[in-house]
């Protein structure tokens, strides 16, 4: 009785596990009939999936936000050859659309999300001045004055004051009882 069972679940596990490739292919399928680019402000699409039927071989949809039906989009004819067919569509505002590319067999080709972004600005390029002759005066006094031995005697006096007070004040702290 166990055998059996044991043999009953792994049919079910074998048999789910076989068709989850076949479940998973359906949805990615229908995308894979159609590749949509955007090149600026142009959104075009192009498909293998459709056959010629009466001169035609489909149309193809540009659909907005809040449009949600195949009629509601700008509509395209698609034209090509029996190897690819295309359509584009130019002066499209930036947003997400989806596209939808429907054969005259009545067949859809797919559909698409894609996001139109804004094109990028011209680059505006600044001419260059010469650099400065005296170099950069930044921070307090600049840095390009030229102090005089006074000066930097003074500044070397108390830059060594202040090494040996900080050496006096770490000695004294190590050993209170000293001077």
């Amino acid at each position: 009785m166990r055998t059996s069972h044991f043999l009953l679940r792994s049919g079910l596990t074998a048999a789910a596990a076989a068709a989850l490739p076949l479940g998973l292919a359906g949805p990615s399928g229908a995308t894979a009939g159609i590749s949509v680019s955007t090149t600026g402000s142009t959104v075009s699409v192009v498909t293998s999936s459709c056959t010629q039927v009466n001169g035609s071989w489909g149309t193809a949809s540009l659909l907005g936000t809040g449009q949600a039906s195949f009629a509601q989009g700008r509509q395209v004819a698609l034209s090509g050859t029996t190897v690819s067919q295309s359509a584009a569509w130019s002066g499209v505002s930036p947003g997400t659309y989806t596209v939808i590319v429907m054969c005259s067999s009545g067949n859809t080709a797919g559909s698409q999300s894609v996001i139109v972004s804004l094109p990028s600005l011209p680059t505006i390029s600044a001419t260059t001045a010469p650099s400065p002759s005296r170099g950069v005066m930044g921070g307090l006094g600049g840095a390009v004055k030229d102090y005089g031995p006074v000066t930097l005697g003074v500044g070397g006096a108390l830059v060594g004051a202040g090494v040996i007070a900080a050496g006096w004040y770490l000695r004294r702290r190590s050993r209170p009882y000293r001077l």
